[in-house]
């Protein structure tokens, strides 16, 4: 923690993780209280009460998360964080101890900075720059898919009723009839336009049309890339919970630049992840610290057209997922960004600058300010506007889980590498990590619901074909 006494200059030996997790908190920054300078921290037994940091490009979220990483990582704790520009990346890689970095330890009081690396693991969606990571159509189910495909709500009548025609199928003794890829989905909703008016009287109405719209819609997911992230392998989450030797978290990294070129399947793929987490960890309740910390960036992407039935399952998630053990922070530009209802549930904020040009954007820097327990001795909604880059206002729930008064404070520099990595330091990073995750290398593609259908029909056709050879043979005799 920064030694306040005296303000010498910084010993940059190598630090060890004690020196910004102490206390059992991790250390943001420092603010200046009249002649102090007092560490903000946030507390590891209220880190899973979630978290909101926001602020206008460019003012020094990414540098914030990363150093939320580099704090939760050194205090043991595993991360998720999805990497929109490739910059949390450096965060495997020792930092350098540039100037402005130096003159910002200087300024906090940091009795020793330094340089390290911290343990990573990346994946990538498309397979790219990290270690595939899928999911089958079964488990992200209709309601994401429906988001995900862009349907109408009758449409996603008819998506509904595909998942259901599939799952009596399997009680009906058809074990293998699982959606686990999008050739089973395409092929049992194709299977259902053909069947349409056998099913009528148990499922209801099935209009062509909207079976052709959702074959439409599959076929454009599967043009932006998404067939690869549908199949097997399927992810096992506790691949997100591991420690390195050493004890500390390991990062994960989503690697997220192409991915946000298709911004509804980075979003929906994220609360999949977040709705998988909570149905298949234990409740723990309060822990001493999280099992798992969450950083989810560009967050407004998970908002933007949500039909209500989504934003109930993301309150839900949210709300209930700390039970789990679980710390949510989303990051996006603005606090309006998040809807009130969930926005309500994020104790730990910290807010970067935001500009305001017109009198809608002066009124959401006033909401924001406002968002905040008052500091008597800062003016918030003009400080919110007046904040340098690495500078922020922060308020942490802290005693029993009241937020503590806002503060204006300078965040501290990383130990990692500010900055992306380069290819070839990426690929050696994925390679030394392989064999705990060589197992979602190979794309498993097993018998299911496309291959039975497919049999299915090949004997309907054979049965038709032999009747049809009696029929003209008994004519033939006759």
């Amino acid at each position: 923690m920064p030694d306040t006494s005296k303000s010498s200059p910084p010993d940059t030996r190598l630090p060890d993780p004690s020196d910004y997790v102490q206390d059992g908190a991790v250390l943001i920054g420092c603010s200046r209280q009249g002649r102090d300078l007092v560490p903000e921290c946030i507390e590891l037994r209220l880190a899973n009460r979630h978290g909101l940091v926001t602020g206008a490009t460019g003012t020094g979220k990414t540098v914030t998360l990363q150093v939320l990483a580099e704090g939760f990582s050194a205090a043991g704790v595993p991360v998720f964080a999805a990497d929109i520009k490739g910059d949390l990346s450096g965060l495997g890689v020792r930092g350098e101890a540039r100037p402005n970095l130096v003159q910002r330890a200087q300024e906090i009081g940091l009795a020793r900075y330094g340089n390290a690396a911290f343990p990573v693991a990346f994946w990538d969606v498309l397979g790219e720059q990290g270690h595939p990571v899928r999911a089958t159509v079964q488990e992200m189910g209709p309601l994401l898919l429906s988001r995900l495909l862009e349907l109408s709500e009758p449409q996603e009548g008819v998506l509904n009723i595909a998942f259901k025609w599939a799952e009596d199928e399997r009680k009906a003794g058809d074990e293998r009839m699982e959606i686990l890829d999008l050739k089973d989905l395409r092929g049992v909703i194709d299977e259902m336009g053909k069947q349409a008016a056998t099913l009528r009287s148990k499922y209801g109405n099935i209009a062509p049309a909207t079976v052709g719209v959702i074959q439409r819609s599959l076929l454009v997911l599967e043009q932006q890339g998404a067939e690869k992230f549908f199949g097997e392998p399927a992810l096992d989450i506790n691949d997100f919970l591991r420690t390195g030797p050493d004890g500390r978290g390991v990062i994960n990294i989503l690697s997220a630049e192409k991915l946000m070129n298709t911004p509804r399947l980075y979003a929906t793929f994220l609360l999949w992840m977040l709705s998988e987490l909570f149905e298949k960890l234990p409740e723990v309740g309060d822990l001493d610290k999280p099992k798992l910390v969450f950083l989810f960036d560009e967050a407004h992407l998970l908002f933007n057209g949500a039909r209500t039935a989504v934003l109930d399952q993301i309150e839900r998630v949210t709300r209930l997922i700390r039970s789990k053990g679980v710390g949510v922070y989303y990051v996006t530009q603005s606090p309006g960004d998040v809807p009130d209802r969930i926005s309500a549930q994020l104790g730990n904020r910290i807010q970067h600058a935001l500009r305001a040009f017109t009198p809608k954007e002066q009124k959401s820097i006033r909401a924001a300010a406002q968002t905040f327990r008052k500091n008597p001795e800062l003016d918030t909604e003009r400080v919110i506007q007046e904040l340098q880059v690495g500078e922020a206002l922060v308020s942490v729930l802290h005693n029993k889980g009241e937020p503590s008064v806002v503060q204006r404070t300078l965040v501290r520099p990383p130990m990692s590498r500010v900055g992306p990595l380069t290819t070839q330091e990426r690929r050696a990073l994925i390679d030394a990590d392989a064999k705990n995750l060589d197992k979602y290398t190979k794309t498993l593609d097993r018998e299911s619901a496309h291959e039975r259908l497919k049999a299915r029909n090949t004997t309907v056709g054979q049965v038709k074909d032999k009747i049809r050879r009696f029929g003209n043979l008994f004519n033939l005799n006759r």
